[in-house]
């Protein structure tokens, strides 16, 4: 069987994460408005219409492709943001726009008829009926999968979906909860991913010195408690250590990073079309080494030879890595 080499999809969160992912190696850069139209709508980062339009024309100049991510769900009644949002990408002429709201993407069909769509991890779409019924009732070209199948589902689903492409998570934070469902930041913050852009947002973040170590608190509540010395991690509450029946452990997963880079030649033969980085919210070096470390691996897996050996360890969550539910599944 002939492998297809993958894109390498990486994230910018600036203009200048941009440039470095595309003079790093990247295939498509994906990118998200200064506003709460995309998933990680956290101040400092994102695009002015003027800065996306100008890293368009560096990523084309470059022989690169920019996704716009306009990946939350729009207020009841009031969805003229998001509209825009999808105008202004289509005019803009980016390559894609990521997708996860149903009515956002009924609308982008039908006045963009000529605008791909990818449809974004947040519509948490895993199986062959639903991404089919995307594919045939919008036109909807590529699925972003949930990180809740492991290889051997994803090598079995890309036959059954096929001409529709996908796009799988390989690096960075690791969402554990089943993207587009998770309401556990909202509960605490009064702030989601889904509606806001924002998770577990930095304004309600705490850490507190106490004299058996730090406590990671968000909005009030203990998320964490790390002894002298110890790595503490950013207090999201699908990553919190908690203490039921007298044991104390992590209810999903440790606060580490996804890390599938000697997985690449599974995944490629699993027939994944597109690689994706997770980051937009992370500096350009962090852009730059990963972008590196995944182009390296990619051209090796391609040209037959063997993965190179990278060590990423400064640049994950706790200094840990993971390979999530590609090797295991949490259900």
């Amino acid at each position: 069987m002939e492998l297809i080499r993958p894109e390498l999809v990486c994230p910018a969160g600036t203009p200048a994460a941009l440039k470095s992912a595309v003079e790093a190696g990247a295939d498509c850069v994906y990118v998200g408005y200064r506003d709460e139209t995309n998933a990680r709508n956290f101040p400092g980062l994102n695009f002015s219409r003027k800065e996306l339009e100008e890293g368009i024309a560096f990523a084309h100049d470059h022989g690169a492709k920019v996704l716009v991510a306009i990946n939350t769900f729009p207020r009841a009644g009031t969805p003229e943001l998001w509209h825009q949002a999808v105008d202004d990408a289509a005019r803009l002429k980016a390559d894609a726009v990521i997708l996860a709201d149903i009515g956002l993407i009924a609308y982008a069909a039908a006045k963009h008829p000529d605008l791909r769509l990818h449809l974004s991890v947040q519509a948490a779409a895993s199986n062959p009926e639903s991404i089919r019924f995307y594919a045939e009732r919008f036109g909807v070209q590529r699925v972003v999968l949930p990180r809740v199948l492991t290889v051997q589902e994803i090598a079995a689903l890309n036959p059954q979906i096929r001409p529709v492409e996908t796009e799988v998570f390989v690096f960075g934070g690791l969402c554990v909860m089943a993207e587009g469902r998770c309401a556990l930041s909202s509960y605490a913050t009064g702030q989601s991913p889904n509606m806001n852009g924002v998770c577990s947002p930095a304004a309600h973040v705490r850490y507190v010195d106490t004299a058996s170590g730090t406590k990671s608190q968000l909005a009030g509540f203990t998320i964490n408690q790390f002894g002298h010395g110890e790595p503490a991690g950013y207090p999201t509450l699908c990553k919190g250590r908690f203490v039921a029946n007298g044991k104390t452990s992590y209810l999903f997963e440790e606060p580490t990073s996804l890390n599938t880079l000697a997985m690449l030649p599974d995944l490629i033969k699993a027939g994944v079309t597109a690689f994706k980085i997770e980051g937009r919210q992370r500096g350009r070096a962090y852009v730059a080494a990963v972008v590196q470390a995944f182009r390296a691996g990619v051209d090796a897996v391609m040209a037959g030879r063997p993965l190179p050996d990278m060590d990423l360890d400064r640049i994950t969550e706790g200094g840990r890595q993971t390979t999530g539910a590609y090797e295991r599944a949490w259900r």
